[in-house]
């Protein structure tokens, strides 16, 4: 009988991780630590909750590299993006989902899956090496023991940043009399939806005195260890991005344009806070770039001086929680072996990545690593002219200056990690743009992940 292989975490990549191997034939055992232990973040006991947003962003995926990262995880068989799928709710041309009907069908899946066995347990230290080559897959939210028991292994202190949660309201508590339902440039998405979001304008008075309020609002204050932590810059709370400057939010995710307000259409709104539907049922909306370290009771009164929020009712406040991640260029190897324990592979946001589908993917190559190793061939890894692999090659070492400690950062899946392409101006044109190159980026993607899924035989059966 095969012996099973061992995955710490029950999170997206640790739930993509146990698919792709159990579907390869290789027995799992899959460790989760709730409800034994709980976290700061997490709501319920589910596997692969979705703990920040709803949205696993874009699902273009020829002029967005997360649409394209979607993409080739769908051409992998992977069991996230799957599930996903099923439970789309509209976001206009992004991905998002029911996160609750999405965790619990994961959940249900693997449950179900008759080589894989869950283990509801906290792993307070590292997993011995009699279990065999294992993969972390814990997140960003790994229980105190077992952070402290991986950063002694390394030999690195720690790094660490602040992620941000948004607040949701009840739907039936927005007044729509002054908002409205509208996809910015009414661009539909994947399911043709032109209305996937609900707007609240703002004029310059209101828009400034909301500034003003986030600047003065009451927020929870950081332990002494915790203090010189930085931000993940794509999650700043709303109230950092406030105090860069009145116009941040502005430019930002309160961005006016793209909208006509049905509500008075010949005046333009100075800014606009959109909210997204966070459930099937379309009953619960998030407050979009609006996480947040407010206390609750200021969230409160700071959002409802929204047009179309001053009865909003709160189904969850936002929150603010410590994510730790590796310095992977330096204690990982190319196939994410910690180098200091070769039996541990590490998956997952705590790997130096930041989002839902690049957990997933790292989870899904992690899975494709070490069943190349129990089936003694080598690992071959995704090219780096594809999202897998570019993303990849920035944990592993693709940063400049990442062998210095300190200088690595988690990073989102972006074009500016993909190697440079040659790409043919639109007619008309004598040069190429940026939607030409990042066409021709997919493309060539495309091409290659053809090529890779056709000779890497890390989806056959263990033998």
């Amino acid at each position: 009988m095969t012996n099973p292989t061992h995955i710490v975490g029950g999170g997206l990549a640790g739930s993509e991780a146990a698919w792709q191997l159990a579907q390869a034939g290789q027995p799992v055992i899959l460790h989760e630590m709730r409800p034994v232990r709980t976290t700061d973040a997490h709501q319920t006991e589910s596997l692969a909750e979705l703990v920040c947003s709803n949205s696993f962003r874009s699902d273009d995926p020829n002029g967005n590299a997360v649409g394209l990262l979607h993409e080739e995880l769908r051409r992998c068989n992977s069991l996230i993006m799957a599930t996903a799928d099923r439970h789309q709710v509209p976001a206009g041309s992004a991905l998002a989902v029911d996160r609750e009907g999405f965790a619990a069908d994961v959940s249900r899946t693997l449950e179900a899956h008759p080589l894989i066995t869950i283990a509801r347990e906290e792993i307070t230290g590292l997993p011995p090496t009699e279990w065999g080559p294992t993969i972390v897959a814990t997140g960003p939210l790994t229980s105190p023991s077992l952070a402290e028991a991986i950063r002694a292994a390394c030999g690195e202190d720690s790094l660490a940043f602040f992620d941000a949660i948004a607040p949701i309201v009840h739907r039936d508590s927005v007044d729509m009399s002054k908002a409205w339902f509208q996809s910015r440039y009414d661009k539909p998405g994947p399911s043709g939806e032109t209305e996937a979001y609900l707007n609240c304008p703002m004029d310059e008075a209101q828009y400034l005195a909301f500034i003003d309020a986030l600047n003065t609002a009451d927020t929870t204050e950081f332990r002494e260890w915790e203090k010189d932590t930085p931000y993940f810059e794509g999650c700043l709370p709303i109230e950092v991005m406030a105090a860069r400057g009145p116009e941040t939010l502005r430019f930002g995710p309160f961005k006016p344009v793209g909208l006509t307000n049905p509500h008075n259409p010949t005046v333009k709104a100075y800014a606009i806070l959109q909210l997204r539907q966070d459930n099937a049922l379309g009953t619960l909306f998030n407050l979009v770039g609006c996480q947040t370290k407010m206390r609750y009771g200021p969230q409160a009164e700071v959002f409802r001086m929204v047009p179309g929020l001053e009865n909003a009712e709160f189904a969850r406040f936002g929150g603010i929680h410590r994510n730790s991640f590796l310095n992977s260029p330096i204690v990982l190897d190319n196939e994410m072996r910690l180098k200091a324990a070769p039996h541990l592979r590490f998956a997952g946001q705590v790997t130096g990545v930041e989002g839902y589908v690049e957990s997933t993917a790292i989870g899904l190559l992690t899975a494709r690593f070490l069943l190349a190793e129990l089936a003694e061939t080598q690992a071959v890894p995704p090219p780096n002219t594809t999202a897998l692999g570019a993303l990849l090659a920035h944990v592993t070492g693709g940063a400049i200056g990442a062998e210095t400690p300190g200088v690595f950062q988690p990073m989102n899946i972006n074009f500016g990690l993909f190697p440079p392409v040659k790409a043919e101006p639109a007619p008309g044109r004598r040069k190429a743009g940026k939607t030409e190159r990042r066409a021709a980026m997919a493309g060539r993607a495309r091409a290659d992940l053809s090529a890779w899924l056709a000779q890497n035989a890390a989806s056959e059966m263990v033998a």
